[in-house]
Formats: structure tokens, sequence, C-alpha cells
């Protein structure tokens, strides 16, 4: 009896570390599936961090709001409603300390400061991962991107109810995989 006990408990404890990541997944390609995509403009990215690995940082154009409300705690959660401009983009409908009661999609962010009448914020979505031959040169083609003014750089990201995937980085209308490849590619054949 009691190893059929230890056994039926084995089995529940395999059945939850499955269960947990399987989870996990699913949110983010439900969020994928059926969120709404926004592109969020980059701004210029800070240098390569070797102890950061295989990722690239991005800063986003929108990382603020102005509102009267002054009381704002440093490395508070707050809500950021987002809509989109006329092209697309995301930007700033509101933002508020708790959950509105309304069907506007929203990020929790993270509150770096108020100054000014500001609310500085930052996304939880601003490292993308990449395999680690290309994240250099996808790095510096989105430096480079975001000094051209003739190429758009920016984030693609999924947002479903209180959910955010960012599914990928895009410089002039190409993915940032197949960007960095025709970079790679250039640098090859310049001698």
């Amino acid at each position: 009896m009691v190893k059929l006990g230890y056994s039926l408990l084995f089995i529940l404890v395999i059945i939850a570390q499955l269960a947990v990541p399987a989870h996990m997944i699913y949110e983010q390609e439900a969020t994928l599936k059926n969120g709404t995509a926004y592109k969020f403009k980059t701004k210029p990215i800070d240098p390569t961090d070797p102890f950061r690995g295989k990722y690239i940082t991005l800063n986003y154009e929108i990382d603020s709001f102005d509102t009267e409300i002054n009381n704002w705690e440093y490395n508070m959660d707050i809500y950021v409603y987002l809509q989109k401009d006329k092209d697309g983009f995301a930007k700033v409908k509101n933002i508020s300390k708790k959950p509105l009661d309304n069907t506007d999609d929203y990020v929790i962010a993270r509150s770096y400061g108020y100054y000014s009448g500001s609310i500085n914020f930052e996304f939880p979505f601003n490292r993308f991962y990449m395999n680690e031959n290309k994240a250099y040169d996808a790095e510096v083609s989105v430096r480079e991107a975001q000094r051209d003014t003739l190429l758009s750089c920016y984030a693609l990201v999924h947002i479903k109810e209180d959910k955010a995937v960012l599914k990928d980085v895009i410089i002039d209308d190409i993915p940032i995989q197949k960007y960095v490849e025709k970079y790679q590619e250039t640098r090859k054949e310049t001698p």
C-alpha cells in the first residue's frame, strides 16, 4: 500500500513538472495567435554587454506618459493602456496604478521615476533572443537602422489581456533574422 502511495505521488510530481511549462507555452502561443499585434518604435540600444548573453536589448520611443498624478513609486507595476496610431504603431492611451474596467489592451510595465509631470516606465519585452552568431550583427543593424532616417525599425509585439509576447524585430519591413543574414553577406563581399 505504501509503494502504491509513493508511485502515485511520483506520477503526480511528474505531471506537475510537465504541466507548468506546458501552460506557459500555451499562454504565449495563445497570445501570438489571438492577441492584437502592435508595432513599437525602437530607439538606440545599449552597447554590447558580454555578460548578458545572446540577445539584443530594445528600448522604445514610448517610455513615458504625461500625467498630473505624481505619487508614483519607483519600481512599481503600472498598467499601460495602448492604442494604435494611423500607421499601426503603439501609443499610450492611458496609465493606471490598478487595472481599469475597460476592454483596451494593456501591458504591465515597471515604473522608474516621475519627472516634470511625466511617469517613466519600462516594458517587460525589452530583450529579443537570437542565435549567438547573429546577436552582435543584429544589434549593429538595429543601431544603424535607427540612425538612418529612411529605414524603419520596430518590435512586433502581440498583446492579449495582460500578456505580451515579443514576436520579432523588423528593420525596413524585413524580420531581423533575414536582415542580419543579408547584412552578414554584404560584409563578406566587402574586402
